[in-house]
């Protein structure tokens, strides 16, 4: 059916619902199996219901299932990907069809990288005012059903929710019922969702006319109280957000004011000048939602998208509260689910682009120190995947490090960890740099390095201690500790700690010696790897009755 599969290829494809009817007959179907997603929702830290401002991603471009679509993948060059998954909380996939179904290759990225997704349910227009008459107007069981349907759709297709835009006028009937059918939705979705959201766009107001409020005020407040937050549109004034934070309460956080990147309108900041909005918004202890990042593809254009995007997402980084991994094992090639060639063991396999973000790799920190660190996506080399992470910097006359944080963690540090590390240093003298993992802790006084001989390390920072061959049991797994190919080192460590809590991983590129000048260095990261040594010396369990559906043979 060509709902399912593109009609050129016969590739599965994601896809949407338009209009009530399809909507209400919807039901599961063994075509759509290749659209759930198979990466639960990673754990976080801290949790995402926590009491700090949040930041929300609404995904807008070009009328949405571009080549994302393809869920296995398409050989595009050039595409748009997401990957500062650190800095955001919430990505909410948008288009203007009626039921907005997020493509399972975004719901794949986003959840191996903590972040919840939500689709999109908008009626609006003409056509959008006769939909909500048929099924607000009609009681408790017409907007039911739909409220049924929507949280079965979610739940279905492992996505984690809605954002509910209603962007027409209501007669009197149909908002009286509004925020009863949200009440519904959001209780459905809850029941059906672990985890699960319902957000409510600032569009109509409690009377039933479409007028947009730019802030939380008594006009729309009923539909806020009624769901899990509310999305503000885009013009708002300082005042206004004053006026949301006294009217919000203890409920601030769940206010997610609209920052448009392309600033349409009369807003403040946009662009490389979107900070300005974010500094004001985090002001008041509200959440941000950031509409249409794609300005950086789409207004800057294709050819230094990775540049740029780095560049736009670290000028927001300081406004962007990030979060930990809080689970192991941590395993990470760096990739983005796209390439100029595909590489396996250092060597390039395959030459041609390619495209799948469900290939995403768990994303770092993106650390950028103004003229003394640069973190970048590396497509021309790679270990394992698309890309590496390249790590440009300089270390200062007198010092002998540079320490570049790839992950936060918080976690128990498990008894014993084994750590290994994939690098490629660049460059005229790569020799006159070495280059380890350390890992820090958080501060406690019974923390300590298992050997019996080690003291407490000053502020928590142990050096894993450096393994010449993998320990026996491991040597399947970890055949990399003593194989580097094609200009990589590999490294393997061995890390034994007492009572601790992991807190960051970071890499340390250090001079071999002592100088008063200024060093610059260049590294690849390939992978990095940080492993529970009881849990990978377990055998993995028995995989029983292995079947194979929905075979096309060409």
């Amino acid at each position: 059916p060509a709902r399912y599969f593109d009609t050129k290829t016969t590739e599965p494809i994601s896809f949407f619902l338009s209009g009530l009817e399809e909507l209400l007959s919807w039901q599961p179907n063994s075509n759509d199996e290749f659209n759930v997603s198979a990466v639960p929702l990673a754990k976080r830290q801290p949790p995402l219901h926590s009491r700090r401002p949040r930041t929300l991603v609404c995904h807008d471009m070009g009328g949405g299932y571009l080549e994302d679509r393809f869920i296995q993948g398409s050989a595009t060059r050039n595409p748009y990907v997401f990957y500062h998954w650190r800095y955001i909380d919430i990505f909410v996939y948008f288009s203007h069809h009626t039921v907005t179904i997020p493509p399972v290759v975004w719901t794949n990225a986003a959840h191996r990288n903590s972040v919840p997704v939500l689709g999109t349910f908008i009626t609006e227009w003409e056509d959008g005012g006769k939909l909500c008459e048929a099924f607000l107007a009609g009681g408790e069981e017409a907007y039911g059903a739909v409220a049924e349907q929507l949280a079965r759709i979610a739940q279905h297709y492992r996505f984690d929710g809605w954002l509910v835009n209603i962007e027409n006028t209501l007669s009197a009937a149909a908002v009286g019922n509004l925020p009863l059918f949200l009440r519904a939705l959001t209780a459905q979705v809850h029941s059906a969702v672990p985890g699960g959201l319902v957000i409510w766009y600032d569009s109509v107001l409690k009377d039933g006319t479409l007028k947009w409020q730019n802030e939380l005020n008594d006009e729309n407040r009923v539909f806020f109280d009624a769901c899990d937050g509310l999305f503000t549109n885009y013009n708002w004034k300082e005042e206004q957000l004053e006026r949301t934070q006294r009217l919000a309460g203890p409920r601030l956080n769940d206010v997610y004011v609209g920052v448009d990147v392309f600033a349409r309108g009369d807003v403040i900041g946009g662009g490389f000048d979107t900070a300005k909005s974010l500094r004001l918004i985090r002001q008041y202890g509200l959440s941000a939602a950031i509409f249409a990042p794609g300005w950086v593809y789409e207004h800057l254009g294709k050819e230094n998208f990775l540049q740029n995007e780095n560049r736009f997402w670290g000028s927001l980084a300081e406004y962007l509260p990030t979060h930990s991994v809080c689970t192991l094992p941590l395993t990470t090639s760096f990739g983005l689910g796209m390439g100029t060639s595909t590489f396996l063991d250092g060597k390039d396999e395959e030459t041609g682009p390619w495209y799948n973000l469900s290939a995403q790799d768990i994303q770092p920190l993106y650390p950028e120190l103004q003229g003394r660190l640069s973190t970048n996506c590396c497509l021309q080399d790679a270990w394992c995947g698309g890309s590496s992470l390249q790590l440009q910097g300089t270390i200062a006359p007198g010092e002998e490090r540079v320490a570049v944080r790839l992950f936060s963690l918080q976690m128990p540090a498990p008894p014993k960890l084994f750590l290994t590390l994939l690098y490629k240093l660049e460059g005229p003298q790569p020799d006159d740099f070495t280059v380890a993992l350390e890992v820090t802790t958080w501060d406690s006084g019974t923390c300590l390095e298992g050997n019996p001989t080690s003291l407490p390390e000053p502020n928590g920072r142990y050096h894993p201690r450096f393994l010449p061959a993998p320990p026996p049991g491991l040597a399947k797994l970890l055949t990399a500790c003593h194989r580097g190919s094609h200009g990589w080192t590999s490294r393997c460590y061995e890390l034994e700690l007492q009572d601790c809590s992991l807190r960051d991983l970071s890499v340390i590129v250090s001079r071999q010696q002592p100088s008063l000048e200024e060093t610059s260095f260049t590294c690849l990261l390939g992978q990095v790897r940080v492993l529970d040594t009881a849990s990978v010396s377990a055998s993995p369990p028995q995989v029983h009755s292995v079947t194979a559906s929905q075979l096309w043979w060409q």
